[in-house]
């Protein structure tokens, strides 16, 4: 009871983050930044109470597919959150605020799915370097979606619409390659923890969620040369941050769909 009471708080208070956004993006006026900051920050609380209550249980951590996509979106929500008190990534919360809603009701109704494994020292390492990859990375999929609105709307010459509460286009591009730049290293990382911690990390059950991280890992890479050899900006780096975001997904949320909700119900 407990626990869906805070799952039903947690959704009223990014509901209401999400309709103040709207409103403001219809009315094409600026979002008070200390009202947004403050009410993320108390949906945080609210969040991580039940994460808590989802994931941690007497027997281990349970990692299934819902409990640790909705800690994502938690983890995903702090790092804007504390980012924007320096950088303009406020805005990131008209397309984050929806998404954590539908990843809480989901998990919701996905119920206590998941295995509960007993996390040691390493692997609670390569867990966290993931899920820390994962965000940032997601962080920087939606910059880019909001940067395609923006060429998208300049193209068409509409730069006094709602286009104009981003920051300038150059500042956007300049946040999407920073974001890039710490995804990336984590990801690095995550890889490498993952070669030195696992026993194989080419075994059949993880095999595919391998081979879909080093090849997103290839694709920001060669975005990241691009950039900084060739200046790739603008619909190139948009596509191929689309491209790698696309392989992440499939590495992680590809897999545990196909282990967890497909094969074990046959």
């Amino acid at each position: 009871m407990i626990s869906t009471t805070v799952h039903l708080l947690t959704l009223f208070i990014y509901a209401a983050i999400s309709v103040y956004l709207f409103y403001c993006l219809l009315r094409k006026t600026p979002v008070n930044r200390r009202w947004l900051l403050s009410g993320t920050a108390c949906a945080l609380v609210v969040h991580g109470v039940s994460i808590y209550g989802l994931t941690v249980t007497e027997q281990g951590i349970r990692v299934g597919f819902f409990p640790v996509s909705t800690l994502i979106f938690w983890v995903i929500n702090a790092i804007v959150l504390a980012s924007s008190l320096r950088k303009p990534l406020h805005n990131l919360f008209i397309l984050l605020a929806p998404l954590t809603i539908i990843g809480i009701c989901a998990s919701m109704l996905g119920g206590n799915s998941g295995p509960q494994v007993d996390l040691g020292l390493s692997m609670a390492s390569h867990a966290l370097l993931s899920i820390l990859a994962y965000s940032l990375l997601t962080i920087a999929t939606l910059q880019a979606l909001l940067l395609a609105w923006q060429h998208h709307q300049l193209r068409h010459k509409h730069p006094s619409g709602s286009v104009s509460l981003l920051p300038p286009l150059q500042t956007m591009e300049t946040l999407l390659f920073d974001m890039l730049w710490a995804g990336v290293l984590l990801l690095t990382l995550s890889i490498l923890s993952g070669f030195v911690f696992l026993d194989d990390m080419f075994a059949q059950h993880v095999a595919h969620k391998t081979v879909f991280s080093l090849a997103a890992w290839v694709i920001y890479v060669v975005l990241l040369w691009g950039r900084h050899r060739v200046g790739w900006r603008g619909y190139t780096a948009i596509r191929w941050t689309l491209a790698g975001f696309v392989l992440l997904m499939l590495a992680y949320f590809g897999s545990k769909l196909v282990l967890e909700l497909i094969l074990i119900r046959r």
